[in-house]
C-alpha cells in the first residue's frame, strides 16, 4: 500500500487523502473536526458502475464528504477495477453484474476488506462500526459485502442496485437498507435490466426486483417481527422489518420519482432526471448506521 496527497490538477478536492490499495485508488476525507484520540466510524461508498471514485467523492453528486464533516464519520471512496491507466469506467464484482470485474472474477470482497485495514492502518477507526453503501453497481457491491464480509461491516445501505449474489451466508446477521425508485430506468424495481442499463447488456444481468432483495434479506436476517412505516411522505416512504437476529433491522425506502440516482444529490448525470427531493439519502443511511451501531 502507498499513501499520497491527491495532486492538484486531478478530480480529487484539495481535502482528500489518496491511498494505493492492491493498485487501485482510494481517497479518504477525514473531518478536521474528529478527534484522533477518538475511534471514529468508517463508511466506504461505493461508484456505480463505469463510474470511478473522484465522481462518488465529489460533493456536487453525492455531498458525502458534507455528510461525513456533519456527522463526524471518516469515509473512503475505493476505485472499482479498471483496465484504464486512469482507473475510469470502473466496475465491481457484486456476483451476477457487472461489466470487466465480473468477467474477470475480481475479487472485490478481499479488495474492501483491504481498503477498511489501510485506512485503520492510517487512522483511528472504531472496528465496530465499519459501514458500506453504494450506488447502482456499488450497491450491488454493498449487498455481496453484507453476504461475504459480515465480520467487518456492521450494516450497509444499497441505493439503486439489487442484491446480485448467487450464493450469501453470512457470518453472522447484518443489517440492511435498500433505497430505490419506483421509476428506475436502469435497475428496475420489479426486477429486469431497463434501457438505461448497459448498452452490452452481456455486461449487467436480469437484475433481481426490490421485493425480492428485500424478502431474502428477512429471511438470511430471520426477521419475525411486523413490518412498521417509519416515514411516509409525499413521494417516499421507509418501512422496517424488525425482529431480526441479534436485534438487525431490514429497511426499504422507496421514492416515487427520481429515476436511477440517489435522493437528496444536488445534481445528476447531464440528461438524467431529477433526484427525488422526497428524501435525503445521506440523512436516510447515517440515521440508519447509527442504529445498527446500538
Amino acid at each position: 500500500m502507498e499513501q499520497r496527497r491527491a495532486e492538484r490538477g486531478n478530480a480529487a478536492p484539495a481535502a482528500l487523502e489518496e491511498l494505493k490499495v492492491q493498485g487501485r485508488k482510494v481517497l479518504v476525507h477525514v473531518p478536521a473536526t474528529l478527534d484522533p484520540a477518538q475511534p471514529a466510524p468508517l463508511v466506504l461508498a461505493l461508484h456505480g458502475g463505469g463510474g470511478h471514485a473522484e465522481f462518488m467523492a465529489d460533493d456536487a453528486h453525492y455531498a458525502l464528504q458534507k455528510k461525513a464533516d456533519e456527522a463526524g464519520f471518516i469515509v473512503a471512496f475505493p476505485n472499482g477495477y479498471s483496465k484504464l491507466p486512469g482507473e475510469k469506467f470502473a466496475t465491481w464484482n457484486a456476483g451476477g453484474c457487472c461489466g470487466d470485474a465480473r468477467d474477470r472474477g475480481v475479487d472485490d470482497v478481499a479488495f474492501a476488506r483491504a481498503v477498511v485495514a489501510a485506512v485503520q492502518a492510517r487512522w483511528r477507526v472504531d472496528a465496530a462500526r465499519v459501514f458500506a453503501t453504494g450506488m447502482s453497481n456499488g450497491g450491488m457491491m454493498s449487498h455481496r459485502l453484507a453476504c461475504e464480509a459480515a465480520d467487518v461491516f456492521r450494516a450497509v445501505a444499497s441505493v439503486a442496485g439489487t442484491d446480485a449474489t448467487d450464493r450469501c451466508t453470512p457470518s453472522r446477521p447484518i443489517s440492511v437498507l435498500h433505497i430505490h425508485a419506483r421509476d428506475d430506468t436502469h435497475v428496475l424495481f420489479d426486477g429486469g435490466a431497463g434501457p438505461g442499463a448497459f448498452r452490452d447488456t452481456s455486461k449487467v444481468m436480469n437484475f433481481v426486483s426490490v421485493p425480492e432483495t428485500v424478502a431474502r434479506w428477512v429471511a438470511r436476517d430471520r426477521c419475525s417481527g411486523p413490518v412498521r412505516r417509519t416515514l411516509d411522505v409525499p413521494g417516499a416512504f421507509c418501512e422496517v422489518h424488525a425482529g431480526c437476529a441479534d436485534g438487525r433491522e431490514v429497511q426499504l425506502c422507496v421514492t416515487e420519482t427520481g429515476g436511477h440516482s440517489w435522493p437528496g444529490a444536488p445534481t445528476v448525470r447531464r440528461g438524467k432526471p431529477g433526484a427525488s427531493t422526497a428524501l435525503d439519502a445521506n440523512d436516510v443511511i447515517w440515521r440508519f448506521f447509527e442504529q445498527a451501531s446500538r
